[in-house]
């Protein structure tokens, strides 16, 4: 069983009820729909065939819905493309009706003139067009192209090292938050977090719609997030890096670093971390990666990241389920050469002094000396799941719940494998379900399992014992 948990982004490659299933069947923990590129009709559709999907296999897929955020595109052009010459000189103006080419085009936000000051960069489609502010006029900004080359209806806008005065929160944000809290969604990413003050944002929102359910994902996709990452990380339930973006604001060379540090600083803080972008992408076209991707994907998981994620592989990808499979081939190789240890000891250095911190060291600890095949914790809100997670043990936690937001919650965690179960109140019986439970993973006569949580079940808010058991 693989403990790095992946994250597969639905699209025209994969809505098909096949294809899902045969994501679902291959390892795909977590269903991401883009609002940015999604319809309700179309996420609706998804989440419906997952949940379908879910009961016939038995599995507990998340759902993961990736807002908008306050992002800048580029408006229409004739024809749909445009290109734009090295060493010309084009203008950028406000004025959504008017249609572009390769002299001017207009972008989505209302006040980019009057908010941009000359000598600034602004790049376009990823990064791929680099274009320098010379003056402003009245309604334009007079550029000249640093870096040519195809530009399409609707693609990306980064304005580098200026922050804009565009809300963080646009109408169209809250309409898809409300839509996350029908469809009773268990993630919500959100695009180009500035500060922890936009992630707070967001909570007060929940708490208007009275959603306490939502598990937060901040997006790391700017300068001034980097700035603000300890913070960020501290108000968020977890944090994704969105490679895609933050290579396009900042150097590229710098990427690989920060990703390191956020990978550390969310690991120390027991808080998830996912990495995102490019991780398989010439899968898109041909059936197996490059050596640098999976080199890509094996660093990330040696690092400790806890989720990565697919996007455009699984999206119109011509071999999602392909690039699945591959991906968690390359997880499982690589959990084998994990340094358990130094994560337990980085974990310990920072764990409170509490009783659920050091059972959880000793259970790990313990696991991994007498090389135990699981950790079985029951749980009610997954502390203890989630707390064992981050000591990461090299067995697999096998989390069981009588409560569903618990069970999907607990999906994007490393190692942990939920388990929906009926309300239980003796301990007698939740060691009767546990044992049934551990049975049903194929162990051997003397294998070791350890049972851990909190008695009383359903009272008790913290970890408060330990069982090891044989296989008999």
């Amino acid at each position: 069983m693989k403990k790095t948990k992946v994250i597969a982004t639905i699209g025209p490659a994969s809505k098909d009820e096949n294809v899902l299933k045969a994501l679902i069947s291959n390892g795909m923990d977590i269903a991401r729909i883009n609002m940015t590129h999604s319809d309700y009709q179309f996420a609706e559709d998804i989440i419906k065939k997952i949940r379908k999907i879910d009961k016939e296999l038995n599995k507990n897929t998340g759902i993961l819905i990736d807002l908008k955020g306050p992002d800048i595109i580029v408006n229409t052009f004739e024809g749909g493309t445009a290109y734009f010459n090295t060493g010309d000189k084009i203008r950028i103006y406000d004025d959504p009706c008017l249609v572009g080419d390769s002299t001017k085009f207009s972008v989505s936000y209302n006040n980019f003139v009057r908010d941009v000051k000359t000598n600034t960069t602004i790049k376009l489609n990823d990064g791929l067009i680099e274009l320098l502010v010379l003056e402003k006029g009245v309604d334009y900004l007079l550029c000249e192209v640093k870096v040519g080359g195809f530009i399409e209806d609707h693609k990306g806008v980064n304005v580098i090292n200026r922050k804009l005065n565009v809300p963080f929160l646009s109408k169209k944000d809250k309409e898809d938050i409300l839509f996350a809290d029908r469809i009773e969604a268990d993630f919500l990413a959100l695009s180009f977090v500035s500060n922890y003050e936009d992630v707070l944002e967001v909570y007060d929102h929940l708490i208007d719609i009275k959603n306490d359910r939502l598990a937060i994902i901040a997006k790391i996709e700017n300068e001034s997030a980097v700035e603000d990452l300890d913070n960020i990380i501290s108000n968020s339930d977890g944090i994704m890096i969105a490679r895609g973006d933050l290579g396009v604001e900042l150097p590229m060379e710098r990427v690989p670093g920060i990703q390191k540090k956020i990978i550390n600083k969310c690991h120390m803080e027991g808080k998830f971390s996912i990495v995102a972008t490019e991780m398989m992408s010439s899968m898109e076209n041909t059936n197996r990666p490059t050596r640098a991707e999976v080199s890509d994907v094996a660093n990330a998981i040696l690092d400790g990241i806890d989720v990565v994620m697919l996007s455009g592989e699984t999206t119109v990808g011509k071999y999602p389920v392909e690039t699945l499979e591959t991906m968690v081939k390359i997880i499982e190789q690589t959990e084998k050469e994990v340094d358990y240890y130094k994560f337990i000891d980085q974990a310990m250095r920072t764990e409170n002094e509490d009783i659920t911190g050091t059972i959880a060291y000793s259970v790990v600890m313990s696991a991994d000396k007498m090389k135990a095949k699981l950790i079985m914790t029951p749980t009610m809100t997954g502390y203890t799941a989630k707390k064992i997670s981050r000591f990461r043990p090299s067995c697999p936690i096998i989390a069981l719940s009588p409560d569903e937001k618990t069970i999907k919650n607990l999906n994007i965690y490393y190692g942990v494998y939920p388990i929906l179960i009926s309300k239980i109140t003796t301990f007698d019986k939740i060691l009767e379900k546990i044992n049934e439970v551990a049975k049903s993973y194929d162990l051997v006569k003397d294998d070791k399992y350890i049972i851990t949580g909190g008695y009383p079940f359903n009272d008790v808010k913290k970890t408060n014992f330990m069982k090891i058991e044989e296989m008999r």
